[in-house]
Parts: C-alpha cells; structure tokens; sequence
C-alpha cells in the first residue's frame, strides 16, 4: 500500500510539473489594444510553436525545463522576446501586447464603398492614398491634384490644353470622360464643370484618396466606366488643428493655403482656404506660355453638428473663383502684340453640400445626401468665346443594415444636371437637361476568414437614354497569412455629353449638340484580378507586392468628327477595349523605402471592323520613388518615372521619356520647410516634339503627350499650430 501510493505522489508531481511547461498567451495591437489574430509565438531554439486565435490567443505545450526565451511576432509589428523558467511557478495567462513598426498596413475606412469595413477586409480592390504618401505628394504640387493623381500606377493625367494647362484623369488607358470624379462621395465634377477640376482642387484639407478601378456603377451610376477617384475631406478630430502652407516656385508660382479643424463637443467645424497663382511661363522660348497665368481663391467652411450620440449633420459650402490665361507670352506680359492668339477661362464654381446620418443601432444605419452646385465658366480664345453655366443637384437616401458577416447597403438616389449655353453666335447651342433616377442593393457577405463576397445591383433611368440595370460582384480570399486575391467584375454606362477631352481641345469651337435620336448611351462590361503577397525577407526587409489584370470593353463609343466645318459626335459601330496589368513593389529596410509601379495598358478602337491603336496612351508606363525618412525629422525622396511611345492623333508616334524629381523636407515639431525638384533633367516635349504648327498668332496644336513646362523649383514652409 504505501508503494501505491508513493507512486500516485510521483505522479501527481510529474502531473504537475507537466502542467508548469504549458504556455498561454494573449497577443494584442499595443495602439488599438484590441487581439491580434495570425500572430506567431515560437520557443528559441525549437520546433515548438503556434500561432494566435480569432482572440488573439495561443497555447505552447511540451516546453523542456530550464530558462527558455518565447518570442511573439506579427508581420507589421515589432517583434519582443521573453525570457521564463520552466516549470513556472504560476498558470498566470501573459498579456502581451506588440508595437506596431513602420511598416504597419494602416487601417483605413473606406468610404467610396458605404460599407464600415477596413480596406484590409473589404473584397472590392481599393487603392488609398493618405497620411504621408498625401502630404509628400501636396508638397511637390501644392495648388492642384494633378501630380498626386498622375504618379499613382494605372493613372495617367492628360494634358488636354498646350496654354491653359487643362487637364483629365485616365484609368488604364481609357479616356477621361469614363472616370468618375467624387468629393466626398458627391458628384461634383462632371459635364461641363469638370473641364478644369483637376487644377481647382487643392490637397491641403483631403485626409485621403481613394481610387477604385474597374467598372463601379452599382453605388455611384454610369460615368465610372473607368473607375472612380473619391477626394475625402478631413473632419474634426479629438484635437484641434490649424495648418498653413506657403510655396513658391521657380516659374513664379505661388500657393498659400489654411485648414483649421476643431471639435467644440456636439458641434464641430472645418475651414479650408486658399490663393493660388501662376505667372505666364515659357521655358521652350517658342512664343506661347507652357504655364498660363492665373489666379484663384478658394474658400470651403463646414460644420459639423451632433444633435444625439446617434444622429449627425455636416453643411459645407465651397466657393472657388479663378481667372486663367494663357496663349501669347509677350502678349500677356504687356507688350504689344498685333493680333495675339490667347486662351482665357473665368469660372465661377459653387456648391453645398448636406449630410445627415441617424443610426438605430449598431447594426442599422440611415444616410440622407444632398448637394447644389453651380458653375459658370466663359472660353475666349481670339475672336471665339464659348460660355454657359451648369446647375446640377445630387439627392440620395440611402440604409446600411446587418452585422459584419452580412451587411446590407440600399438606396435611391437623384441626380439632376442642366446646361445653358449663351446665345453668341447663330448656331445651336448644345443645352441639355439630364435626370437619372437611381435604386441600389448591396451585400457584403463574410462566408468564411477565407472567403469574402460583395455582389451587387443597380437600376437607373435616364429621361433621354432609358434604363440600365446594372450587376456586379467582386470575391476576396484569404489563401494565408502573407497572400490575398481579389477578383470581380460588373457592367457600366455613360450618358453621352458633349464635354469630352477632344471637344476641350477645341475649346468647344464649332461642336454641335448631341443627337439624342440617334446615340445611343455607351455600355461597358470589366473585370479585374489581383493578388497580394506580405512577408519578411531575411528578418530586415518588409516586402509587399500587389499584381492587377484587367479588362474593359466599351460598346458603341461615340466619336467626336469634322462634318462640313462643323464638328459632330458620332457613334460608329464598333468598341474600345483596354487590357493589361498593374504590378506595384514595395520594400522597406529600416529607414528606406523603394516603391516601383509598372503599368502595361493595351488600348485599342475597333470601329466597322477596323482596329487601331487608342491615341495618347503609353503601353509600358513605370513609377519608382526611393525615400529616406528619419521619423518626425527627415525626408529625401528621389523619384524616376518613364513612359514609352504613344500614339498621337495625327498618325505620328510620340517619343519615349523619362521624368525625374528631387524632393526633400526637413521637419520640427510644429514647423517643416521643404523643397521640391521637380524634372530636374528638364524633360519637355518641345525639346524633341513639336506642340503645334503654323504661326504662334496663329496656332494648330499638336497633341500634348509629355510636360511642357520642364525643370521647376518649388520650395515652402508648413506650420502646425
């Protein structure tokens, strides 16, 4: 008997000190203290290891005796070691909490999508540009988006304008008048008042960019052919902020900017303003300005009002007056010139914006928008003037509802958008009235960690061209830790308007109205495919890669051509098709960070069986920017973009280029100065292209297909107060 129970005592203790070479642990995000899932947890020197659940936990077992170093790491996070002796003396679950490194993947909301997901969780691919990335690129080019827009891979801007500087965006190749552009989620920049958005618009007060590309008509309607570009406002936060901004530039340039934003408890506000010039600039000495001269002062308050914890009002106005010139340089720096050939543009832009948002529950969510705008802008170029104003209101209602796993978005939506032309000339004018009534449905479904779906639906009429019933879906899967793909597709329209990059170009001289009984809208079918992959290379080098294929077709494009010396859009029967790939690196090793951006696009016009490559695109395109940055301190960026041959309308191949930049910013705590080299080897196409021919009284532009304004100098300060 006593042997008996010897032997139970020795196996209780065994028992016991078996149960002390157990490990349980909770991994969390030290900054949002919330659990990290897919953490790692690793006993030195052995095989043993695990990682974390859906909270955050994990659980070694069969740890040997003596002192052994754990180690817990995420990618993204910095990795921490800890040393215990084995058997413990306690079962004490360890907190451990994990700081994130500079290569954390941000959490960011997404608005473009009305969903309350994270970028991270959301099968719809979307690409953000915020934070630092924002800043930098606001620094290079402080009066306008053009550049923050142009250096993102898949992203051309096309300079419609030789004198005036006009320009529109581009997706993968495709003209600017299918992409669609959003302030705020509010369609502010379409028809006739987009004709010089991109150079209105000031960076300073946006807290981020959102680009989605591919055909997203289900929440927003036809016009996103292309995609989409969501300019997102920033709104009070927890602190108050004031920021200023001085830059001036070698071409004589200037930009002066404020933002204040602050939250006074149930009411909030924000306040943005800006002056904005440019002196006349001809760097080519070839008689015409490359950058015309203007002045501009934008002026664009919002409050932010909470009657409850549950319902929330925004009112914003925004008021942007600018006069532009450009054309003759001598004529416009007071000499006396017989005859000048000049391009003058005054417009008048203002709009209100409305917001009201009440939430029932966690899980349901109602959204009232609204918005008025009105833009006036007159064209003079010699003895032709083109002027008119638009009116256009956006009205939607709109209900998020459901949990996580399954989360409903539907609405209806009215947008309104009229065009009065003045009467100068007798000839028709090409007023238009357009109503487009709107119903939408949208679920976002978690089946699995695995696999996420996004299918969705939409039904407009258009009072000119009809119905459209538009479906889309996208699908996500998480195959690991490191690697995710997206896949989707859906159709699109586009409402013909007269206000197209080819009739920019002839400063609308001569077009007629659209034909109403014989165009039809344009229909697209797209889809897209990409993959990520996230590791660590060798334990140094953070690694990320996002790979993009994609493909566009476009039935029936109208076409704008000449017709007994007038101009008419016709529509051919035929399609446009874009096709080809987005491939984005991106490595960081300590305080260095490399980002390259290849874009293939393959675009080409098939009209009566005819096909032809799409004028104005660069098929191989790369984006690379190398930064240094000390945190809080130092930033150096050198930045290297090229792109290859592309077609010009007349016939002519234009040539290969390379584009450089230096760009540099010193920081305190409430102060930074910066400095900018923008084309320092002075690339222009009228160093190895001609941008039009005839006299300079006179001119016939050529396509404009790389910069004109060549090797310029911009250099400023910030205050954060």
């Amino acid at each position: 008997m006593k042997n008996i129970f010897l032997s139970l005592a020795v196996c209780c203790i065994a028992l016991g000190v078996n149960a002390q070479n157990s490990l349980e642990a909770v991994i969390y995000n030290n900054e949002e203290k919330t659990p990290l899932l897919g953490a790692n947890a690793i006993v030195k020197g052995t095989d043993i290891g695990t990682t974390t659940d859906i909270d955050g936990k994990i659980r070694l077992e069969n740890i040997p005796d003596g002192n052994q170093i754990i180690e817990f790491s995420f990618l993204g996070f910095e990795s921490e070691e800890i040393e215990l002796q084995f058997p413990r003396a306690s079962s004490e679950v360890l907190q451990i909490y994990l700081e994130p490194s500079g290569e954390e993947m941000e959490e960011v909301l997404i608005r473009s999508t009305r969903s309350r997901r994270t970028i991270a969780d959301l099968p719809t691919r979307v690409e953000v540009i915020s934070g630092e990335e924002l800043a930098e690129k606001g620094n290079m080019k402080p009066g306008d988006i053009r550049m923050l827009l142009n250096e993102t891979t898949g992203i051309q801007t096309q300079q419609t304008s030789a004198t005036s500087y006009n320009s529109s965006i581009r997706i993968q190749g495709l003209d600017g008048k299918y992409t669609q552009l959003l302030k705020d989620g509010y369609p502010l920049y379409s028809g006739f008042s987009g004709g010089l958005s991109l150079l209105q618009i000031v960076p300073l007060d946006l807290q981020q960019v959102e680009v989605i590309k591919g055909s997203s008509s289900t929440l927003y309607g036809g016009g996103a052919i292309a995609g989409l570009v969501n300019l997102i406002s920033k709104t009070p936060g927890e602190e108050r902020e004031l920021n200023f901004m001085l830059n001036g530039t070698s071409a004589l340039g200037l930009d002066l900017s404020g933002f204040y934003s602050e939250d006074y408890g149930k009411l909030g506000t924000t306040v943005f303003a800006s002056y904005n010039m440019g002196s006349p600039y001809d760097p080519a000495d070839n008689g015409l300005t490359a950058i015309p001269e203007f002045n501009r002062f934008t002026l664009n308050p919002r409050i932010f009002y909470d009657f409850t914890e549950n319902t929330k009002m925004d009112v914003g106005i925004n008021a942007t007056l600018e006069e532009r010139t450009g054309g003759d340089i001598d004529w416009l720096n007071g000499e006396s010139v017989t005859d000048p050939y000049f391009e003058r543009n005054k417009t008048k832009r203002y709009t209100l914006q409305a917001g009201l948002e009440h939430n029932w529950s966690d899980n349901k969510r109602l959204n009232f928008k609204h918005s008025l705008s009105f833009f006036d802008r007159s064209l003079e170029t010699g003895d032709f003037k083109f002027a008119g104003n638009q009116l256009a209101s956006y009205n939607e209602v709109s209900i998020n509802m459901g949990k996580m796993t399954s989360e409903w978005i539907a609405g209806v939506n009215l947008w309104v958008d009229r065009f009065d032309q003045d009467q100068l000339y007798d000839r028709p004018v090409v007023d238009y009235e357009h109503y487009t009534y709107g119903l939408f449905l949208q679920n976002n479904w978690t089946a699995s960690d695995f696999f996420q779906l996004e299918t969705g639906l939409r039904t407009d009429y258009q009072n000119e061209y009809g119905w459209f019933v538009l479906p889309r879906i996208s699908a996500m899967f998480n195959i690991s830790d490191a690697i995710t793909s997206r896949v989707g597709g859906g159709l699109g329209y586009k409402a013909p308007s007269v206000f197209t990059e080819d009739a920019e170009r002839l400063q609308f001289r001569n077009v007629l109205p659209i034909d109403v009984s014989s165009i039809e809208a344009e229909n697209s079918l797209g889809g897209n495919f990409d993959i990520n992959y996230r590791t660590e290379l060798f334990d140094l080098i953070n690694f990320t890669s996002n790979t993009l294929f994609f493909y566009t077709k476009i039935d029936n494009p109208i076409i704008l051509q000449p017709t007994g010396g007038m101009f008419e859009y016709v529509q051919p029967k035929g399609y446009v098709e874009s096709k080809g790939l987005e491939a984005n690196l991106k490595l960081g090793y300590r305080d260095f960070k490399l980002f390259t951006g290849y874009t293939f696009a393959d675009v080409t016009r098939t009209e009566n069986g005819v096909e032809t490559l799409m004028p104005l695109v660069s098929k191989h395109r790369l984006n690379n920017v190398l930064m240094y940055e000390l945190e809080e301190s130092l930033k150096i960026g050198l930045e290297g973009y090229y792109f290859s041959e592309q077609q010009l309308s007349d016939g002519a191949i234009g040539q290969s280029y390379w584009i450089f930049g230096l760009m540099m910013e010193k920081l305190w705590e409430d102060f930074s100065i910066f400095l900018n080299f923008e084309n320092f080897t002075d690339t222009r196409q009228t160093r190895f292209d001609s941008i039009f021919t005839g006299s300079v009284s006179n001119p016939e532009f050529r396509d404009i297909y790389a910069p004109v304004d060549g090797f310029v100098v911009n250099g400023g300060f910030k205050l954060f107060l």
